[in-house]
């Protein structure tokens, strides 16, 4: 009687091809985004509604514009008090901070981690033939690095 082994089939390691790694894999596409021609009151409110802290500024073709951010409405608000100015009447174009550094949807998500710790923010807007397509966070790409645990790093 020959030795039979009672060891299963082994599972084909995933390729690496196979494996989601773009910042598009990872990115948000529903965003929450502003008209230049918003008053940075509207923009506050809509900040808080939705318990975000920024946000991309577009035209109508969805071309991005620049970002607005809690801290442009909080300089808004010091400047205002400080020149003894009106709040209300001030749009995010006055506000809004404008060439704003983007990554592209096909960028690996792992050189976007390099860009974050380069630049330091917290997001980046998703730009793609000029149009706004998504956004990126840190959080995403900590997600990214989870579900890549056990991969090969020079994907």
């Amino acid at each position: 009687m020959g030795i039979k082994s009672f060891q299963g089939s082994r599972a084909e390691p995933e390729k690496v091809a196979d494996l989601p790694i773009s910042v598009s894999d990872y990115m948000s596409t529903d965003l929450i985004t502003f008209s230049k021609e918003q008053t940075v009151f509207e923009v506050m409110e809509i900040l808080i509604k939705h318990q975000i802290s920024g946000g991309c500024v577009v035209d109508d073709n969805n071309k991005l514009l620049g970002v607005i951010s809690e801290g442009d409405c909080m300089k808004h608000i010091s400047d205002s008090r400080y020149y003894n100015m009106p709040m209300d009447n001030y749009t995010v174009e006055k506000r809004m901070t404008c060439n704003v550094e983007t990554i592209e949807s096909h960028m690996n998500v792992l050189d976007a981690a390099k860009k974050f710790i380069e630049h330091k923010f917290r997001r980046f807007p998703i730009v793609d033939n000029g149009k706004l397509v998504g956004q990126i966070s840190q959080r995403d790409v900590l997600k990214a690095a989870l579900n890549l645990k056990g991969q090969s790093w020079h994907i």
